[in-house]
């Protein structure tokens, strides 16, 4: 039996004030379910939980910072009080820097790794304790494409990605006695999130996402489909992410350039920006709590040119790792002259 069989799932969500929280929270409670909602911003909190009450679901709220092991221990006590036991667990919460490393305060480096790693460890071992007790429960663990090939300027954000990754990778290990207890990694491409403008920026420059954006609810749905039917691993996203993984496989050396390429000619902008230390100890209160606003920016101001040329070389890429890997197989069956 899986959580799927749950009438009326309690689901944990961190980071659930805006964005991908926001809208998986909504997509859980289409669904029914009881919900627990946790961030740093109580009043967005609650109108999240309102938005959440009007689809006809239960939603508590339960502020916690999640780098702090012990926030993080309380949200699972509250969980567990207020609907006696918990279903799914996602770790949804993160912030986001740019800046090179070696110009980028350490702090900084320290306090994204905290939030982004040290909180899905800490709100994994909750759950999966409380999993343990009662022998089934699925845990969402938000990786990123980008915990499959790095890019410039992110490194601390890009380290915490491929942590998130392996972390889920060995607590799937750990519950291979207890079959009704499922480990899964989400991986979204590049989302439609006020991140970007809340990231620290040491870059002095205004920092923007890729032009190929899906919107949050993107990722919900894939939240939605592993409580119902859990995997190792989802992309949300699909078709970016299948490109990156088989180009990062077949080709890791052209990956890598190809993603430099589009973060250096995409990500970093021309408005000049103060070095800011964003959201990451103060939380943000600019209102964008639905989106980023990107897609409607970018739908104004991007020719479709260039979607057209990231979308060819893209292209180009796979085509190429493709033929070289076919081409080293057939060499490795021809007989020598």
């Amino acid at each position: 039996m899986t959580s799927a069989s749950s009438i009326s799932p309690v689901v944990v969500i961190t980071g659930a004030s805006s964005g991908i929280g926001r809208a998986t929270a909504l997509a859980f409670a289409e669904q029914g379910a009881r919900l627990v909602l946790a961030a740093r911003r109580e009043p967005e909190l609650e109108a999240v939980a309102r938005s959440c009450r009007e689809l006809g679901a239960q939603a508590v709220v339960a502020p916690a910072d999640v780098s702090s092991a012990e926030d993080v221990q309380r949200l699972a006590s509250q969980a567990a009080q207020a609907f006696g036991h918990i279903d799914v667990w996602i770790n949804n919460a993160g912030v986001l820097h740019f800046g090179r490393v070696d110009e980028t305060p350490t702090e900084v480096l320290d306090r994204v790794l905290s939030v982004n790693l040290s909180g899905a460890l800490y709100g994994s071992r909750a759950a999966l304790a409380h999993f343990r007790r009662r022998g089934r429960g699925t845990l969402i663990n938000t990786g990123s494409v980008l915990g499959l090939v790095g890019q410039p300027f992110a490194a601390a954000y890009i380290a915490s990605k491929f942590g998130v990754r392996g972390l889920s990778e060995a607590l799937r290990q750990e519950v291979h006695d207890q079959p009704d207890i499922h480990v899964c990694t989400v991986m979204p491409a590049a989302i439609d999130t006020a991140a970007y403008q809340r990231a620290a920026n040491y870059m002095g420059r205004e920092m923007l996402p890729i032009r190929l954006l899906y919107p949050p609810e993107a990722v919900a749905r894939v939240c939605v489909k592993l409580w119902k039917r859990p995997r190792r691993e989802a992309f949300a996203g699909p078709a970016f992410g299948l490109v990156t993984a088989t180009g990062k496989a077949l080709a890791p050396a052209l990956s890598e350039w190809v993603t430099e390429v589009a973060a250096r000619t995409m990500e970093v902008g021309s408005a000049p920006r103060d070095a800011s230390e964003g959201n990451l100890w103060r939380p943000s209160s600019d209102g964008l709590d639905e989106n980023g606003g990107w897609r409607r920016r970018f739908a104004r101001r991007t020719p479709p040119l260039t979607l057209l040329g990231l979308g060819l070389g893209l292209g180009v890429a796979g085509a190429f790792a493709l033929s070289r890997t076919l081409g080293n197989r057939n060499a490795a069956v021809t007989p020598a002259a």
